[in-house]
């Protein structure tokens, strides 16, 4: 029987390890601002509330997207399919032409959301935080679709993806 690791205060590397073992989808954060589009790509999306529709993005200190993103007040996420880890990957590269080779749709807004995305939102900045190393940005949906596929997924530093159980969809409303 082997013992399970002592609780450790982590430092940034052992809360990455450690975070890095629940598996999250991937999404591209777009915005515009002066007539620049910016972009990258995320894994830390989340919903917040279903009425108001709102989703909340993680981002880095100093990303050109984010500072891009406090001028516009708006931003586009686009949910990657599993086909789509090129677009992830060019994403995530800092500097470089993101747009001049990609397929786009544009939203309602004007924004470039990625095209055959599995979904696809429009959102206006409500609240904007700063937390630890991050800014943390909260939009409520504007507008938003969304089509079947398979999901582009990430764990520990890796792209994959997603395969269910094969039981019965779960009702989630209460």
């Amino acid at each position: 029987m082997s013992l399970a690791p002592a609780f450790t205060i982590p430092d940034a590397m052992g809360m990455r390890r450690a975070m890095g073992r629940f598996l999250t989808g991937v999404a591209v954060v777009t915005t515009q601002h002066q007539d620049e589009q910016y972009g990258m790509t995320i894994s830390s999306l989340t919903s917040i509330s279903l009425e108001p529709p709102i989703l909340m993005i993680s981002l880095n200190f100093g990303t050109r997207t984010g500072e891009a993103l406090m001028e516009s007040g708006k931003f586009a996420v686009s949910i990657l399919g599993a086909k789509q880890e090129s677009v992830a990957r060019r994403f995530a590269v800092r500097g470089g032409d993101r747009f001049g080779d990609g397929d786009f749709d544009i939203t309602d807004s004007g924004l470039p959301v990625i095209k055959g995305a599995l979904a696809q939102a429009d959102c206006t900045v409500v609240q904007q935080y700063d937390v630890g190393d991050h800014q943390v940005f909260f939009g409520q949906v504007t507008t938003c679709r969304d089509r079947d596929g398979e999901v582009l997924a990430f764990k520990a530093g890796r792209f994959g993806s997603f395969s269910d159980f094969g039981h019965a969809e779960i009702p989630w409303m209460f």
